[in-house]
C-alpha cells in the first residue's frame, strides 16, 4: 500500500473518532453536570490510555529536549481541552454534524493562516486561490449543513 494513502486513511479515521467523541462526551455531560466535567473525565480516560500505550511502547521522553521547548509548545493540551469542551457543549445544541463542520471550518481557517506564515515552525505554504477556494467550499458546507 502506498504510504501516503495509509496516512490519509489514518487521519480520516482519526477525524471520525472526533465525530464519535462529540456525542459520547455530550452524553457524559448529561450525567456529570457540565461540559467541563465531561471534558475532565474524557481527558482522564485519555491520559490513562496514553500512559498504558507509552508503557507498552517503552516510549521515554527526552527530558533535556523537553526543557528546551518554547512556552507555546506546552499549551497543546489547553487547545484540546477547549476543543473537547466546545464540542461537548455544542452537540446537544447544534447537533453532531453542524458542530463538527463548524470545528473543521475553524481548524481549516486557522490552519491556512499558520501555513501561510510558517507559524510555530510548520513548513511555510503560502495562501493561494486553490487553498482559499477549498476553505470557501468548507464554509459553504457549513452553511448547507445548517440550512438544509
Amino acid at each position: 500500500m502506498n504510504p501516503m494513502i495509509f496516512f490519509i486513511v489514518a487521519i480520516v479515521l482519526a477525524g471520525g473518532a472526533t465525530a464519535l467523541q462529540a456525542p459520547t462526551n455530550a452524553r457524559l455531560m448529561a450525567a456529570v453536570g457540565s461540559p467541563v466535567n465531561a471534558a475532565f473525565v474524557s481527558f482522564a480516560v485519555g491520559t490513562v490510555a496514553l500512559g498504558v500505550l507509552a508503557l507498552m511502547m517503552q516510549a521515554r521522553p527526552d527530558v533535556a529536549a523537553a526543557r528546551a521547548l518554547p512556552w507555546w509548545a506546552w499549551v497543546g493540551g489547553l487547545y484540546g481541552a477547549i476543543f473537547v469542551v466546545a464540542a461537548t457543549w455544542g452537540v446537544p445544541r447544534l447537533g453532531v454534524a453542524l458542530t463538527i463542520t463548524l470545528m473543521v471550518a475553524g481548524q481549516l481557517l486557522i490552519g491556512l493562516i499558520l501555513d501561510h506564515f510558517g507559524a510555530f515552525g510548520v513548513p511555510r505554504q503560502p495562501m493561494n486561490l486553490g487553498r482559499l477556494a477549498g476553505a470557501a467550499l468548507v464554509i459553504a458546507g457549513v452553511v448547507m449543513v445548517r440550512r438544509f
